[in-house]
């Protein structure tokens, strides 16, 4: 069975580079490409993909709010974050909103397409250093604010290294 990719960064060299990459991967398949967040969701709902890869910073709707529109109305499909921005703000945003995994730019090909694969397969993707941000907002929050479902979900995830498709709801 081959997972369905719908690619959405605003550089287009970066969407040719990662559609010849994961073409390479006979079960992996670019079904669309979109150069904004609001095409990222378009896209999305016509083609009902598996994964959508989604930059944070894109023209006309950035990507924290296209995973959000997105997981919100396909609970089928997995967001993975890739991108080249590691803020405590954009890590926290990106899980809050939904996204299964959040992976830096300098992600090497076979690591990605690996990625891509767990995250169908419902397991949580994020890269060392995300996770470490993820963990320093959590345990020292700025705000007496209780963490979302979403984010305990992840976080007992990655203790447990169990699928976010094994638990109800997520």
């Amino acid at each position: 069975m081959t997972i369905r990719i719908v690619i959405a960064y605003d550089h287009s060299v970066v969407r040719r580079g990662l559609r010849m990459f994961l073409k390479q991967d006979p079960e992996l398949e670019v079904v669309g490409e979109a150069a904004d967040g609001a095409k990222a969701v378009h896209l999305a709902l016509l083609l009902l993909p598996d994964i959508v890869l989604m930059d944070l910073l894109m023209p006309v709707m950035d990507g924290i709010t296209a995973t959000a529109t997105i997981r919100r109305e396909l609970l089928d499909t997995e967001v993975l974050a890739l991108t080249s921005v590691l803020e405590d703000a954009s890590v926290v945003g990106a899980v809050r909103t939904g996204a299964i995994g959040y992976l830096l730019k300098d992600t090497d090909t076979e690591a990605l397409c690996r990625a891509i694969k767990a995250a169908d397969a419902g397991q949580v993707q994020l890269t060392p250093q995300a996770a470490a941000r993820l963990m320093q907002v959590i345990s020292a929050p700025e705000s007496p604010e209780d963490l979302t479902e979403r984010e305990t979900d992840v976080l007992r995830l990655l203790a447990q290294r169990q699928a976010n498709k094994q638990l109800p709801g997520v």
